[in-house]
């Protein structure tokens, strides 16, 4: 009929006053809602994305039987009636329709879009089914903020790293070089964003200088979001002492003698010395730089020689212990080599080992001593052999002897007459006669 208007669209499709049949449609499906998961025949997933990228929505039909399906956005606007797309807003796209499936695209999606949606087939009672978007925030930025650009080794600073507008909120982890160090975050909230604050208390050492110290976000958002920012730290010399010439021999008398004195910190050392400790410094010693020269050593020598190196952050020194021996000497002493004393305790811990000559004298001392040692173990063995041995001859002659007295004694009046009248006394002795032929 030519006065009868013709229907224009579903419901929400904002073009003029819907159709009669999709009006009791939509009328129908409003009176009969059917909850989400109760097995029946519409099915759908709930979709997750990172804002800005494509969301798909897939409302899905099982024994299908040609019933209209339709997509409505959380305001219960129609979305998609079949194929046709009466919501004016071109993000939406239709990627697949069938008598079984109904599936449409979002693209850059933003925190707005976030909620339920609800897929309906139009079935005799009609079904609805909802899917939830849930939209995923990056972190805006992140920072690292260090409380002292340059540190000095010992100090203890603070290094907080943020977070920025993301949802849910991230969690921060720290790393200092390849170890994982322990923070303490905050979380602040900012309407649907999250902002958080991890603080970092790193005791930083001359071995932390230029090491990187990363700041690394766990986010499902986002992959392999960190920043770093390199410590620098500044630290008191290390010195060490070499010996040029003679290379690991004696020090002979009439012979050179050169050291040289390295130092290394942070800055770099511009104070360096020598002096010799307690004692004053040889008239005849050179010292040019970081060098020291004796062209001809004598015993008067002897001593130990210190190179001290300092800086801003502190001073450093290594010693070097000088014995000279008689031209004549040709033995190597038992122990060569070259030992630092530490300054403190503290270098003990970097290792602050450097080459300053160990104490030769004591080496030979040394040997004097293990050869007394030997004869003394000597002597002692023999004297423990002799007294095992008299041990042993008096054990197998311990025993009770007898002796045999003159027949007759017991009778006689005195000594004198037992004697005489006794068994193999002097009467008898006359009896005994030698003859010699």
């Amino acid at each position: 009929m030519a006065g009868r208007a013709q229907p224009s669209g579903p419901a929400g499709s904002g073009g003029g006053a819907p159709g009669l049949l999709p009006l009791l449609l939509l009328l129908l499906s409003a009176a009969a809602i059917i909850p989400r998961g109760d097995g029946q025949n519409l099915v759908t997933e709930d979709v997750t994305v990172v804002e800005g990228d494509v969301a798909t929505i897939s409302c899905r039909v099982k024994n299908s039987d040609d019933s209209v399906i339709q997509l409505l956005n959380p305001n219960r606007q129609t979305i998609y009636f079949r194929d046709f797309r009466p919501l004016k807003d071109s993000r939406f796209q239709l990627v697949n329709f069938s008598n079984s499936e109904l599936r449409v695209s979002l693209t850059n999606v933003s925190i707005s879009d976030e909620g339920r949606y609800f897929c309906q087939l139009y079935t005799d009672p009609p079904q609805e089914i909802y899917t939830t978007i849930t939209v995923l925030v990056p972190p805006r930025n992140l920072v690292i903020d260090i409380q002292k650009e340059t540190a000095v080794e010992g100090e203890e600073i603070e290094l907080n790293c943020t977070a920025m507008a993301s949802r849910p909120a991230t969690t921060i982890r720290w790393f200092k070089g390849n170890k994982e160090l322990t923070g303490k975050s905050e979380v602040e909230q900012w309407s649907d964003m999250y902002t958080v604050t991890s603080q970092l208390l790193l005791k930083v050492g001359r071995e932390d200088d230029g090491v990187p110290v990363i700041c690394l976000v766990d986010h499902p958002a986002v992959k392999d979001l960190q920043t770093q920012r390199y410590l620098e730290v500044m630290y008191k010399p290390q010195v060490r002492v070499s010996q040029n010439y003679p290379l690991q021999g004696l020090t002979r008398e009439g012979e050179p003698l050169e050291l040289t004195c390295t130092a290394f910190g942070k800055p770099q050392p511009t104070d360096m010395r020598w002096l010799r400790v307690d004692d004053e410094m040889p008239q005849h010693v050179v010292v040019s730089g970081s060098n020291l020269l004796i062209s001809n050593l004598n015993k008067t020598d002897n001593g130990t020689y210190r190179c001290e190196a300092s800086n801003a952050v502190g001073k450093s020194h290594a010693d070097y212990m000088l014995f000279v021996y008689d031209t004549t000497a040709t033995t190597e002493p038992a122990v060569h080599g070259f030992t630092q004393l530490p300054n403190s305790a503290e270098e003990l811990d970097y290792g602050d080992l450097s080459d300053s000559r160990a104490g030769e004298e004591g080496a030979i001392r040394s040997v004097d001593h293990a050869v007394v040692g030997g004869v003394v173990a000597v002597v002692v063995f023999a004297m423990l052999c002799l007294l095992i041995i008299l041990g042993r001859y008096f054990a197998r002659h311990k025993g009770t002897y007898f002796t045999h007295e003159a027949k007759g004694a017991d009778d006689a009046a005195d000594a004198d007459t037992a004697i005489i009248n006794a068994e193999g006394g002097q009467n008898n002795s006359e009896e005994k006669k030698e003859y010699f032929i």
